[in-house]
Formats: structure tokens, sequence, C-alpha cells
């Protein structure tokens, strides 16, 4: 049953900065609504680890199969074109039968494949493997996401959810760095081993602890035909933006395939208006909020993914650190990230989300600029900590804040759409702005050519404010 505000009362609150009634009072939760949180939270938490462990381990899967550098690259690779594509899908399959039964099922599917994978001995096994746990995972993360918003009603319960949620992303990901290098030391199977291991346990915390999806009176028919075209427009379109750096923007391939998943997106969309029971509701696009929402997430995470990567190539290739090493750069940030999670919901509650986005997005615009000053050596205190820090901040008000602008006023029944399109968004934002900075820094193997990259990340921060500018400050 909802508990949730209504689109007005949650605009009063978060809008015009003042808290809603419900503010001023401390939220408790008991015990197993923690358990519960840290349960949805882990779904996060293990794509962070899946992406950034894997990525720490590649050079050792290419030396031990002998494979090139374009063949290692589909092992990470594989798991974003399958994640990002079946997000929607994922999201919606949720809604509509049920999402503690999505989120067991994609779980478990996750281990075994994990597993699987940790014993293959050919490289293109590893590669399937990889690509069905990001299949899994386009189930898993946006049900996880629809069970918070649906456990937690809006206001400064869910507003403090969100806060940890994204403690638990940010950490995931650094945190992965670590482990991964770790791991990959002993043994690079040791990071296919870990992830299932954290599924595993995952899914029996749901079996234990979430309760059972209610009974559905009507019987829940598939819309095929739109499943089919999303699914097909999805995939050709993340491969596209994945390849374009590889074969180029301008390429006959590149625009073929933008074009033909724009022509099968286009057919979903006329299946879903002539279709009884459509897949997704198309009304759902009208909330304006949720759609700009998507398209600040869009930009956010194209930056930072971009922002990542340059980092990288500045840090690893061209002043020769580990990646281990790497992660303790970016360790401030994420600290500060975990300092300001767990106070993200009173922040919200104080100041209204589209202030606390607000700052979140105006930050990365510094942080960005300051890198701009980076040189032939690391300047570790006057540049690279104090990047690391706004960016950490910017991460922290930003995403969390965007997720709760995204899902507030959203129909429990579309909670499942909701997340998908938001967890959409930021896999396909991270793809497409990675590929546009990778082309624009090319070949980079020298330092002034990051800075078109670092310049191109600022565009994204700009862009993802405007967008948040235009939010509605009141709901009709």
């Amino acid at each position: 049953m909802s508990t949730s505000l209504s689109p007005n009362e949650e605009q009063r609150g978060n809008d015009t900065g003042s808290a809603p009634d419900t503010g001023t009072e401390r939220v408790r939760w008991n015990a197993r609504q923690w358990i519960l949180l840290v349960i949805f939270s882990g779904a996060i938490t293990l794509d962070g680890l899946e992406n950034s462990m894997i990525a720490v381990a590649i050079p050792e899967i290419q030396q031990a199969f002998g494979v090139t550098a374009a063949t290692a690259q589909w092992v990470p690779g594989a798991y974003i074109l399958a994640f990002g594509a079946f997000l929607l899908l994922g999201g919606r399959c949720a809604d509509l039968f049920g999402r503690r039964r999505v989120f067991v099922i994609g779980m478990a599917v996750f281990a075994v494949v994990s597993m699987i994978g940790a014993f293959a001995d050919d490289p293109l096994l590893i590669i399937l493997t990889r690509f069905v746990k990001g299949v899994a995972a386009g189930f898993t993360a946006p049900a996880a996401m629809s069970l918070l918003t649906t456990t937690f009603p809006e206001g400064p319960q869910r507003n403090k959810a969100f806060g940890i949620f994204n403690v638990f992303e940010a950490s995931g990901y650094s945190s992965g760095l670590l482990i991964g290098g770790f791991l990959a030391a002993l043994n690079w199977r040791s990071t296919f081993v870990l992830p299932a291991v954290v599924a595993l346990l995952l899914m029996v915390g749901a079996m234990r602890f979430v309760p059972r999806d209610p009974a559905r009176s009507e019987k829940v028919r598939l819309d095929v035909g739109g499943a089919l075209t999303l699914l097909l427009g999805m995939l050709l379109l993340v491969f596209t933006v994945v390849e374009a750096p590889e074969v180029g923007w301008s390429s006959v391939r590149t625009i073929g395939g933008f074009v033909l998943s724009a022509l099968l997106l286009a057919a979903f969309v006329v299946i879903e208006r002539k279709v009884r029971e459509p897949l997704i509701r198309l009304s759902i696009l009208r909330n304006r909020n949720l759609v700009l929402a998507n398209v600040s997430m869009f930009l956010l995470y194209g930056g930072a993914l971009g922002f990542q990567f340059v980092l990288a190539l500045y840090l690893q290739n061209m002043n020769g650190w580990e990646p281990w090493q790497m992660s303790f750069v970016i360790l401030p940030g994420t600290a500060l990230t975990l300092l300001i999670g767990p106070k993200l919901g009173w922040l919200i509650d104080k100041f209204g989300v589209s202030r606390v986005a607000l700052v979140g997005l105006i930050s990365f615009i510094p942080c960005y600029l300051l890198f701009l000053r980076i040189g032939p050596e690391p300047d570790l205190w006057g540049v690279l900590v104090p990047v690391a820090l706004i960016w950490g901040l910017g991460f922290a008000l930003a995403l969390a804040s965007l997720m709760v602008a995204g899902t507030a006023g959203i129909r429990d029944e579309d909670q499942g759409l909701a997340a998908g399109l938001l967890n959409s968004s930021l896999q396909i934002g991270g793809a497409f702005g990675l590929a546009v900075v990778t082309a624009v820094i090319v070949p980079a193997t020298q330092l002034g050519e990051l800075y078109p990259g670092v310049a191109t990340m600022l565009i994204f921060s700009v862009l993802a404010l405007l967008a948040h500018a235009m939010r509605k400050k009141t709901t009709a």
C-alpha cells in the first residue's frame, strides 16, 4: 500500500526549500528496515564492484589467454552493453511480475554465471558470462530501486534512504579498485568469485526479509512486440555508442547504428500506442520533472565517467601509476560521499531537493576547471585531492537528489519503470560521455591532448545544470 505524499505536498517540501510537515521529525527505522535498505543498496554496490574490479583484472585476463586488446575490452564492454540495454525492460518486468521475484531470480542468475566465468577456460565464454551478468543486473538494479521507493515513502524517509543508497554506490566503485587490485594480484579468477558470493548473500537476504509480492487479480500479459523492439533498439543504441570511438563517429557503421536503433525505438512507441496492454505506459513521459531528472543524470554521469577515464590516462598511462594507486586519489571524494550520504535526507528536508541538486551540479564546474591545471607531474595536494573532494561533494549531493526528484509523484505501479529510466540514463549517459571524451582526446599520448576532454566534461556539467534549472517549481 502506498504511503507516499501527494505530488503537491512533495513539491511544497522539496522545491520551496521548507521541509514537509513530517520533515522536522527524526527518521527512525527498526532493524528490519535497515536490513532491507542494505539489501536494496547492495545491488548497486555489486554493480560498482563488478565494473571496477574487472577493470583492474583486464591485463591479467589478456595475458592469461593471449587475446588482443580489442577482444579484452569486451570483457567489461559486454556487461555494460547488456546492463544498459535491459534496464527499461527489467524495470517494467519488476512492476508487472513482482519486484521481489525479479530481484531474487536476477541475483540467482548473477551468482551462477559469475561462478561459470571464474572457471571458464575460453575468453569467449568469459565474455558471454559477463553479458549474461549484465542482463541479470539490468533486472536487479531497477527492481532494487523500485523496492526502495515503495518501501520508504516520499519525504524524509525516502530522502534519507536515497542518501544511504548513494553511499553504497560510491563505495562500490572505489572499493572495487582496491579489492580488485588485491584479488587480481592473487588470481584474476577471484574477481569473478567475490561478486558471486555477494549476489548469493543478497538473494538469500531478499528471500528472508523482503515481503512477498502481492498477488495480482488479473493475468499479466507481456507485450512481446514492444519488448522485442525495445530490447533490440536499446542493445543497438548502447553498442553503437560504445563502439563509436573505435570505428569513428562519422563511419557508416556508427550512423547506421544510430538510425536503425532510432527506427526500432520508434516502432516500439508505435506498438505501445496501439497495443491494449502496453509494456510501458508512455504517459509517464508527461512528467516533466522525471524527464529532466533523466536528462541531468545522463549528462552528469557522462561527465563523471569521462573524468575517471581522463584521470586514469593521466595517472596510469602518462605517469605510470597502478590502478590501486589511482583509487587513493579518488578516496577523499569517496570519503566525503560516505560522510554526506547519511545526512542527505536531512539536507533535502531542510533546503529542498532542487537546491541540494543545484549545489551538487554546480560543484562539477569548479571541479573540472581546477582539473585543467594538471601538469606533467601530478600535483597531489594542489590539484588532485581538491578535485577529488569537490567531485565527491557534487556526486554526493546531485546523484541521490536527482533520484529523489525523478521518482517523486510516480505511482507505485510505475516505480520500476521510473527506476529503469533513471538507471538507463546513467548507463547510456556514461557510455555516451566516455565515447565523446575518448573521441576528442585521441590519441591521448601527450598532456595537451587531455585538455579538450576536460573541456567536454565541463560542457556536460553546464548542460546538466541547465536541464535541472528547467525543472518545474510546482506541480499543476
